[in-house]
């Protein structure tokens, strides 16, 4: 009996810590990979094709009774054959079908450049891959049947299901007394314009809720997207290697080492207690004066290329570099260089302090 790889089933995000960075999202975007919510797109479709449908109706109506009369009164008329009668209703069901194939385009794109942040346009998604065919078992069941978003959608389906069944269970009881008593009025017309009525209201809010869970939707597959595209550490700091050759990243490089100079960075992450990174986006040089100070103060402060650059810094004059990501984020925001850090981070800090040995070494 053949063994099967137990590897096939290990973690498709082992060992992926790391926010991805800001040219593995380009990367990603240029081979038309982005965040996007299909729910969503569908939702304004049907909910823009809904308020066509009760916008358009009386003129749909009369389009409707204009065919019907032509087809009624030609039916048996020997002048009129067969490609008469196929013309005449493939222009009344173009008529009919193409404002809602208009509409729905429009809302379509529109949805998308909102989500995608522009045009995007790739080959690459509808590229065959081998791996599609012939599935790696334990990514293939881990992303069907036991990952966040298999089972985020099928909540999705069912709270769908049941919302809207609530939905127009409530409408139709508000109404029924007055869908009922119109069976009693001659005519059909009183029936059909409280149903329609009825209809209509049941529509609109199903295609409001759409919308509302489509949103949701949208941000899960923002976090979601976020998630799978994490990296190791080790693929940060090869990224980072590969692109200290690219010509455009040397140029962001300069231009990051000229505000740094500008700002007196290289100085203050020289003589600063320690160095805080988020690792990869922020980092913010903290010192403390005992004596002088009452709480530590950030004496310099970077992002991206800048936050490397300080880092790089750090290293080469022995300056404690400390992984802290909520603390270097809330920092980086919250706190202005040359300011004592706010008060709500002492006690984080002071386990930084705790963890380099300042207080033994101050004295």
């Amino acid at each position: 009996m053949s063994q099967i790889d137990l590897q096939w089933f290990a973690p498709e995000d082992d060992g992926r810590t790391e926010e991805p960075t800001e040219h593995k999202l380009r990367k990603q975007r240029e081979e038309g990979r982005v965040a996007k919510s299909p729910e969503l797109n569908g939702s304004l479709v049907f909910l823009g094709g809904v308020l066509l449908l009760i916008a358009l109706a009386p003129w749909m109506e009369r389009q409707l009774e204009e065919m019907l009369i032509f087809f009624f009164n030609n039916v048996g008329h020997s002048k009129v054959d067969d490609v008469q009668f196929a013309v005449v209703f493939a222009r009344y069901f173009l008529l009919l079908v193409i404002p809602f194939c208009i509409v729905g385009f429009i809302v379509g794109v529109v949805a998308n450049l909102v989500q995608n942040k522009g045009f995007i346009f790739s080959m690459k998604p509808i590229e065959p891959k081998f791996d599609r065919i012939v599935p790696h078992l334990g990514q293939y069941f881990q992303r069907t049947l036991f990952s966040f978003t298999a089972v985020f959608n099928m909540i999705k389906s069912i709270v769908k299901v049941i919302v809207i069944a609530i939905i127009a269970f409530v409408i139709i009881r508000s109404d029924i007394d007055a869908i009922l008593s119109s069976q009693h009025v001659p005519g059909p017309m009183l029936a059909l314009q409280r149903f329609s009525k009825t209809a209509s209201i049941m529509l609109i809010v199903a295609g409001v809720i759409l919308v509302g869970i489509g949103v949701l939707d949208f941000f899960v597959q923002k976090r979601d997207f976020k998630r799978q595209n994490k990296m190791t550490k080790q693929e940060v700091k090869q990224e980072f290697k590969e692109l200290e050759g690219d010509p455009e990243v040397k140029s962001h490089l300069d231009q990051a080492q000229r505000e740094m100079l500008s700002q007196n960075i290289p100085k203050a992450v020289k003589e600063a207690d320690v160095v805080i990174t988020n690792p990869t986006h922020f980092a913010v040089a903290v010192q403390w004066e005992r004596g002088v100070q009452e709480a530590p103060v950030v004496t310099a402060k970077g992002e991206d290329m800048t936050a490397q650059n300080m880092k790089r810094i750090a290293r080469e004059n022995n300056v404690p570099l400390m992984e802290n990501r909520p603390l270097a984020r809330g920092l980086y925001h919250d706190a202005k260089v040359g300011d004592i850090i706010p008060e709500a981070y002492w006690r984080a800090i002071a386990i930084i302090y705790a963890q380099i040995g300042f207080m033994d070494k101050k004295n």
